[in-house]
């Protein structure tokens, strides 16, 4: 068999060949008469791999990693081999690109007995949801509605990230065995964090001064440490800056994300916020928060009076 794992998904991906794998006998063996390869094999290797008899077990397993989704020169020779492949060969292609419905082994996996393809497509919003509450409660915990929804609201649909903080969570409260709240979100999931800042700086960005000032004060009666809290303002607008500039140059959210290294729930929001501002008032913003950086470590202002004016002179 040979089988197509494709889409962004790659955390269910992951999830789906070990299920395969679990059937496939002793994990042991298993792992000796497992090769990996990246998009750089040659077809020489793949097949030299594939065709190889396992030792001492019944199967022999091939992963490769992003193949189909660059270019090959060999494709049409791969397409010809499948059909032929060993029966004692589990063949995975894990695409983290979606691949198009066009492509030459995608239609060999539909049209033949012995090929499978699966497109593992990120969840969102109510399935999204769904499938965190699952997992909190196969790991033994429970949620409230509001802290399920500022969990997935917050973290995003990255899967493997989410799983993470649902597992610190549902550690978090194992010890009373109570329901995990918004209030423990906030505290242990760092993108609540991030994405109150968010909030904040809509709030500028749509010149709403009376929201943006409760927002500040909300941020600094909870305890937040003011430079801390200009820290994420500094980073916020150095962000929308970057982002601003690759928008301008046509490019989207996902390669946004890649150039800038940034979560992709991040880089959508900051695309979505760029387009509040032009790129002459970031940098008047930015140059703003310069001139409070060097005004606070020379002592001629203090840090919450220099918030407080920076959001009232944003809006004004």
């Amino acid at each position: 068999m040979f089988y197509i794992f494709h889409g962004d998904d790659s955390h269910s991906q992951r999830e789906a060949l070990a299920e395969i794998q679990a059937k496939l006998g002793d994990p042991a063996m298993l792992s000796l008469n497992t090769t990996q390869f990246e998009a750089s094999v040659s077809l020489t290797q793949l097949r030299q791999a594939c065709d190889s008899m396992p030792f001492l077990a019944e199967k022999r397993l091939v992963i490769v990693h992003n193949l189909l989704s660059s270019k090959v020169d060999f494709m049409a020779e791969l397409v010809a081999y499948l059909p032929q492949l060993p029966e004692t060969t589990r063949l995975f292609f894990m695409e983290t690109d979606k691949l198009p419905a066009t492509h030459p082994l995608v239609k060999l996996a539909e049209s033949s007995d012995n090929g499978f393809v699966k497109l593992f497509k990120r969840l969102e919003g109510a399935e999204l949801e769904r499938w965190a509450r699952q997992r909190i409660t196969s790991k033994g915990g429970r949620i409230t509605p509001r802290a399920l929804n500022a969990l997935v609201v917050n973290v995003g649909n990255d899967l493997q990230l989410l799983d993470n903080e649902i597992e610190k969570l549902v550690l978090y409260r194992m010890s009373d065995g109570g329901a995990i709240e918004v209030e423990d979100v906030v505290l242990l999931c760092p993108h609540v964090a991030e994405a109150n800042i968010f909030a904040l700086v809509d709030a500028l960005g749509q010149m709403n001064g009376r929201l943006a000032a409760q927002l500040l004060q909300q941020k600094i009666n909870d305890g937040m440490e003011p430079f801390q809290l200009f820290a994420m303002f500094v980073r916020q607008f150095r962000l929308l800056i970057q982002v601003k500039e690759l928008a301008n140059a046509g490019h989207k959210p996902p390669d946004i994300a890649k150039t800038l290294r940034l979560h992709g729930f991040v880089a959508g929001k900051l695309h979505q916020q760029c387009r509040r501002f032009s790129m002459s008032q970031l940098e008047q913003i930015y140059d703003h928060l310069l001139a409070i950086d060097l005004g606070v470590k020379t002592g001629r202002t203090e840090m919450v009076t220099a918030l407080e004016l920076f959001t009232a002179g944003v809006t004004a």
